[in-house]
């Protein structure tokens, strides 16, 4: 996207009309605060909705209750928006100032889990951040001492829930878009919190940049290719992330010994990402120092951990395995979860209509996946399988021609930590254990050389739970 200083309203609207050549079939979204920016970005959205009729265009206006006049300036927004002729959902919200989040922080939260909620598949929410909104975010990522996950500030387009957050005016100004709105002759909200100074980010927009411009007037749209070259940076160093986990991964775990193999700086660059894939959030930089030194560097019988708020990372049997805060995380032994009654966990499981079935009791997914060179073979499995957990005294045979042996003494083998044997899902065929969870996969249906149709089962240990999506936010 070209840099755009000041324009008018044939302008704006062609800068926008990509975005609906990207997403002709989808829904957009606008976040409509009411302030001059989003008024200028559905203003001229609704104009080409009604240049392209296969647009669906709807606004969604989140109030945090925050001040007074926020049920007005909800009216407002929805008075607005029908002059627009376009459809208007407005939101309240409840922002938790207890959570230990900043004012700030805790607002975005509770706004975009609300955006979230409503997105519709494939949808997509588009928002009206400035360049220098961009710039700001820029500058609180360096003083917070943010890598360059943090640096890449906010995205031009990334995911959220089950569609899509776009924001297509990064590269246009602030004083571009209140031309774009007088020009319309449109009225906007003046929120008086981006005057309070007691706000990080006011403070940038008010005190910081102003001075900055003067000194350096390109400054706003330097940090904003600041951020841009840490985009390029991320993506090369998420693809070396991907590279170290694929050559370390054991199932979901990761195996010591690789990770021991890399130099530090690698460790940590795919245990982000790692982290990241098991849906927990960025530990603290100390925290992530621990599992990459310390948390490897650990005597072969210890069984170490390191936890934080999102969750755990313990150490046993040579992997490293991720438990989700909801599951018991104790450094000792903690006891599992309980189990659900056995009439509860025997699911019939159609794996070729639904490849993955949800666990009961937080313990994650199980996927059968198709793969070429998976060690199962699908041709010996009935339509509908179950899922199971251990009662005691459970066999099968892990090796051709081998002796059959119990399921305790393979997870005592396997030096798989106590806490976490009761919480392994057996799955059957009939009453026959084919496999313990991906670990183990009985002889009888373990894939020969020649299998016509082999697969894959996966056991993902992250359980479902709301997420506002994992979409950078932090704009």
């Amino acid at each position: 996207m070209q840099p755009v200083a000041a324009f008018g309203p044939a302008q704006l609207e062609g800068l926008l009309a990509p975005l609906i050549g990207n997403f002709p079939r989808a829904h957009i979204a606008v976040a409509f605060s009411g302030g001059a920016d989003s008024t200028a970005l559905l203003a001229a959205l609704a104009t080409l909705a009604r240049r392209h009729r296969h647009l669906a265009l709807r606004a969604v206006h989140v109030d945090h209750g925050l001040q007074p006049g926020s049920r007005r300036w909800a009216r407002h927004c929805v008075q607005l928006a029908r002059a627009l002729r376009v459809r208007i959902i407005v939101r309240r919200v409840c922002v938790d100032v207890t959570s230990g989040q900043s004012h700030e922080a805790a607002a975005r939260t509770a706004r975009y889990a609300a955006f979230a909620h409503l997105l519709a598949a494939d949808e997509c929410l588009v928002t009206a951040h400035t360049l220098e909104d961009q710039a700001e975010t820029v500058l609180l990522q360096l003083l917070r001492g943010a890598g360059v996950e943090g640096l890449c500030a906010m995205h031009a387009d990334a995911p959220l829930a089950r569609g899509r957050l776009v924001r297509p005016l990064l590269d246009v100004s602030r004083a571009a878009l209140r031309e774009y709105v007088r020009s319309r002759g449109l009225r906007w909200i003046e929120d008086p919190m981006n005057l309070d100074l007691r706000f990080d980010r006011v403070y940038l927009r008010q005190e910081i940049l102003p001075r900055l411009g003067e000194r350096w007037p390109g400054a706003p749209r330097a940090l904003a290719r600041s951020a841009r070259h840490a985009q390029d940076a991320r993506r090369l160093l998420a693809g070396i992330a991907r590279e170290d986990i694929d050559a370390a991964s054991d199932g979901q775990d990761l195996s010591v010994t690789v990770l021991r193999r890399l130099p530090i700086e690698r460790r940590r660059n795919a245990l982000r990402l790692w982290i990241a894939q098991q849906g927990g959030r960025m530990p603290q930089s100390r925290h992530l120092a621990g599992i990459a030194g310390p948390l490897l560097a650990a005597r072969a019988d210890a069984l170490p951990v390191v936890s934080w708020a999102e969750g755990t990372v313990r150490r046993a049997a040579g992997r490293l395995s991720w438990q989700p805060a909801e599951m018991p995380s104790t450094a000792s032994s903690p006891p599992a979860a309980p189990l659900p009654s056995i009439a509860a966990v025997v699911d019939a499981w159609s794996w070729r209509d639904n490849p993955v079935m949800w666990l009961p009791g937080a313990r994650g997914r199980l996927e059968l996946r198709p793969d070429a060179h998976g060690d199962l073979d699908l041709e010996t499995l009935p339509a509908t399988l179950a899922v199971r957990w251990r009662l005691g005294g459970e066999r099968l045979r892990p090796r051709p021609g081998g002796p059959s042996r119990t399921v305790k003494s393979l997870l005592q083998a396997a030096r798989i930590a106590p806490w976490e044997r009761a919480a392994v899902p057996l799955v059957y065929a009939d009453e026959h254990l084919i496999a313990v969870a991906d670990r183990w996969i009985d002889a009888a249906h373990q894939a020969r050389e020649g299998a016509r149709a082999r697969g894959r089962i996966v056991w993902h240990r992250t359980p479902r739970r709301a997420r506002p999506g994992s979409a950078n936010l932090v704009g």
